[in-house]
């Protein structure tokens, strides 16, 4: 993944003049390379599978398969792969939904070429990103302070973990690999802020029965 260096960035966007745009931006940009563009949902999953990027910086508004159900099934399938969604959408449905599907990070395309570079290296470090006044807006609108967005399938294996059940069974239940159940266990700690193994199954248990969970 991610060098102590160079983050690998692939572009996803419809329009091929903000592809441009967004390449002359991060080429200028040390310890950030571009690495390859993709134009709908098909080129994405071939470069992403071809290149193996760092991170794909998403559009939102794409034509035939949006951004948002774009990262849902990257993430399913590369549950390593660090996505940033780049829109001209500041709706907070848009976030929560974003973010739910598995995104680290929401930016507008109308933010400071600094702030889409520093999006980019937050969210390659492993950390989350909320463009300037997104966050606030989003948890206003949630009523308080909200709670991280899981995605569906880490809701399917925190579900698994408060019935019990060692990443192995999780992993048969859900046909995937123990490694890649495992990845999704530490993205969850990660978002929901769990310091180990007990408080993570502490909260599965907790939460289980929430449907947001």
């Amino acid at each position: 993944m991610t060098t102590a260096t160079t983050t690998r960035v692939l572009l996803v966007d419809d329009h091929p003049l903000v592809r441009e745009g967004l390449r002359a931006r991060l080429a200028q940009t040390p310890g950030i390379e571009v690495v390859g563009e993709a134009g709908d949902a098909e080129q994405a999953f071939a470069r992403v599978g071809m290149l193996r990027p760092d991170l794909v910086l998403m559009d939102v508004g794409m034509k035939q398969l949006n951004g948002i159900e774009l990262t849902a099934r990257l993430r399913d399938k590369y549950p390593e792969l660090r996505v940033l969604m780049l829109s001209m959408y500041d709706n907070p449905e848009y976030v929560h939904r974003a973010l739910a599907a598995g995104a680290r990070g929401y930016v507008l395309k109308e933010a400071p070429a600094e702030e889409i570079v520093e999006a980019i290296l937050a969210v390659a470090a492993g950390r989350s990103f909320l463009g300037a006044g997104l966050a606030a807006r989003r948890g206003h609108d949630d009523g308080g302070e909200a709670r991280p967005a899981l995605s569906q399938r880490e809701s399917e294996i925190l579900r698994g973990l408060a019935r019990g059940r060692s990443s192995r069974q999780i992993a048969e239940a859900l046909g995937m690999s123990v490694r890649t159940v495992e990845t999704h266990r530490q993205n969850i700690r990660r978002k929901l802020n769990l310091g180990g193994q007990a408080e993570l199954i502490k909260y599965a248990v907790e939460h289980c029965n929430d449907p947001a969970a």
